[in-house]
């Protein structure tokens, strides 16, 4: 129970920490003191909804599963039974926070969602660049793209299996592609939002095509390039569990699969509710990391000037 009580805490610690690190950062945009900041965030409207809607979806689950036990959700475990088997240091299932196994899922499936990103960021984007800046190229490649991009992950699973060496490739490549599509589309559509007469005022002042790559293109279009990333790296996680259910031994979507077929249905749950907060803080992560990179753009949109490049 105290080996409990100390990961809970330490959980909380963690959370309460990065909560803490963002009140203090919008303080200082806001130019008011942290205590302000924290009881403006915690009495502010748009935080009691956010609290009342965890509160109503965890109400309505233990309702329907374990009060009212309605037929159709009688083989689901309740919210108490989930989080009891989740922090239990002997957990009836084989999964919780003090078994290693659960560490070994995890580990294994970050590092594949992001290999997957790492590897559609470094391709999609030069790609997404050179169909928005170069006609003839757009021509080439953009039917192409149009052509597979619908294509399901799982349709690839098999191919990817049979050209790719072992299990592991084969799962980062099905969850690359997602990844790769929504990053090189994103970043044409950025270049494409770019206004002309930023291409003619460059070329009139002698740029040349290196200079309105790097002094144009490629900043214009960085709005659209980091919300395609926030949305690669959900769809990167999207797409791993579909290939960690079919073709590999570790990871959370091998554990979400594994556990239905041994009638494990509270590590169903457990392994939904990981990849939600490992999702989240992944894509959290890329929007501070672009935040960071686009100041200028907010110093921009905050002094009231005109969007754009």
């Amino acid at each position: 129970m105290m080996e409990t009580a100390l990961i809970v805490s330490l959980i909380a610690a963690v959370a309460l920490g990065l909560g803490a690190w963002q009140q203090k950062k919008k303080a200082q945009l806001y130019e008011i003191s942290w205590s302000a900041q924290v009881v403006k965030t915690v009495t502010g409207k748009s935080f009691l909804r956010t609290v009342a809607g965890f509160v109503i979806f965890l109400g309505l689950w233990h309702l329907t599963v374990s009060v009212f036990r309605l037929p159709w959700f009688n083989r689901l475990p309740g919210p108490l039974e989930v989080l009891r088997e989740w922090l239990s240091p002997n957990p009836a299932y084989g999964i919780s926070i003090y078994t290693r196994d659960y560490y070994i899922h995890i580990l294994y499936s970050t590092y594949r969602a992001t290999t997957a990103f790492v590897l559609a960021t470094v391709l999609g984007i030069p790609l997404g660049l050179l169909m928005g800046w170069n006609r003839k190229f757009y021509d080439y490649a953009l039917p192409l793209v149009e052509l597979i991009r619908p294509i399901p992950p799982l349709a690839w699973v098999p191919l990817a299996i049979l050209v790719l060496p072992g299990n592991e490739p084969a799962v980062i490549f099905v969850t690359f592609l997602v990844a790769f599509f929504v990053t090189s589309l994103n970043t044409l559509l950025g270049v494409e939002s770019i206004d002309d007469n930023y291409f003619r005022a460059a070329r009139c002042l002698g740029a040349s095509n290196r200079e309105i790559l790097f002094d144009v293109v490629i900043p214009g279009a960085l709005p659209f390039i980091f919300t395609g990333l926030q949305i690669s790296m959900g769809a990167a996680w999207f797409s791993l569990v579909a290939g960690e259910m079919i073709a590999a031994q570790y990871g959370l979507g091998f554990l979400i699969w594994d556990s239905y077929s041994v009638i494990a249905y509270p590590v169903i749950i457990i392994g939904m509710v990981t990849l939600g907060i490992i999702g989240w803080a992944s894509s959290a992560g890329v929007r501070m990391v672009g935040r960071k990179l686009m100041a200028w753009r907010q110093s921009e949109l905050s002094g009231g000037g005109q969007a754009g490049i």
